[in-house]
């Protein structure tokens, strides 16, 4: 349908180009310079290209199903542990807090902190794994949930910058933009401390266990933790151009996220439910094939399912 004439809309981008101009920094991406879209297309008249992709990205049914994926404990037994969706929206926070101080684009940055793991499988990191190793073995092909979530992004057909920093939020190649750098930092940011905090809720951790050099560098919560990280990366980042965490604080930041991997991610303690989440998985993906699905369909359902489906579908299987 045709867009609604009015002054508002006709001085939108006009008035924007100009703020931007005035308050961004040189390093910015401008929002009407994007590379563009795939499949073109007629822009909003009274949004931005990236403010239009992050609500493109809210409206998807793959962000929504982020509620119902794990972010490190499947199924948990309480209202306060975090979800996929719940580090999406802190990752999109802080990330938003980190463009400010250094005067880059937020909406950008919002949209990739958004988007970053709309492709995620259920079951967290073992989820992952799980389908990995299944995909290695059936198809001697890798899966990774950051080339899921662009996939994605490129049907939603969001703008190359936005598609750019959800591929490279994780991952061997680096975001083209400063903003996808910012989400790329800030997402480990967000997940090391917040997995702290359920891990410590879960019983898994007390804060007697934590490392005490890090903890002493960094901060004794995680409010004050995220607090620390933030300062030393905006700092730093405004002194290099580029966006960097001092040496010490992110050597330390490194430290603590290997502490989780080898304590909580990767642990003892989780090994039943991760051995869980491999087996229904694996049930549930050579199920699809075994009735004519091909690796690209079957991952893609797979890859969609929230915690509960999934286990309600391997359910059904067994009878």
């Amino acid at each position: 349908m045709p867009e609604v004439a009015g002054t508002v809309a006709d001085a939108f981008a006009e008035r924007t180009r100009e703020l931007e101009e005035r308050t961004l920094s040189p390093l910015a991406v401008r929002s009407y310079q994007t590379r563009g879209r795939g499949r073109p297309e007629e822009e909003c008249a009274v949004r931005t290209p990236f403010q239009r992709d992050r609500d493109r990205i809210v409206h998807s049914k793959a962000f929504r199903r982020l509620k119902g994926k794990t972010q490190v404990f499947i199924d948990p037994v309480g209202d306060h542990y975090r979800t996929r969706m719940t580090h999406t929206l802190e990752t999109a926070a802080i990330s938003r807090v980190v463009a400010r101080a250094l005067r880059l684009n937020e909406d950008l940055v919002e949209a990739i902190g958004l988007g970053h793991d709309m492709g995620h499988t259920p079951f967290g990191h073992a989820g992952e794994d799980a389908l990995d190793e299944v995909l290695r073995e059936r198809f001697g092909r890798p899966f990774r949930h950051n080339e899921q979530s662009f996939a994605i992004a490129l049907r939603l057909n969001l703008t190359d910058e936005v598609c750019d920093g959800i591929l490279t939020h994780t991952g061997e190649r680096d975001p083209a933009t400063l903003e996808g750098k910012i989400v790329r930092v800030v997402d480990r940011v967000a997940y090391i401390n917040h997995d702290i905090d359920d891990a410590i809720r879960f019983g898994m951790l007390s804060e007697a266990d934590l490392p005490r050099q890090e903890i002493e560098l960094l901060g004794p919560t995680g409010a004050l933790r995220i607090d620390r990280l933030v300062h030393d990366l905006v700092e730093t980042s405004e002194a290099a151009g580029d966006i960097r965490q001092s040496d010490e604080v992110g050597e330390a930041m490194l430290s603590l996220r290997a502490y989780m991997f080898d304590r909580v991610y990767l642990g003892p303690q989780v090994e039943p439910e991760h051995r869980r989440a491999r087996e229904v998985l694996r049930r549930v993906f050579d199920h699809l094939v075994a009735g004519g699905d091909d690796p690209d369909e079957a991952v893609e359902y797979v890859a969609g399912m929230t915690d509960r489906f999934a286990l309600s579908f391997a359910q059904r299987l067994e009878h």
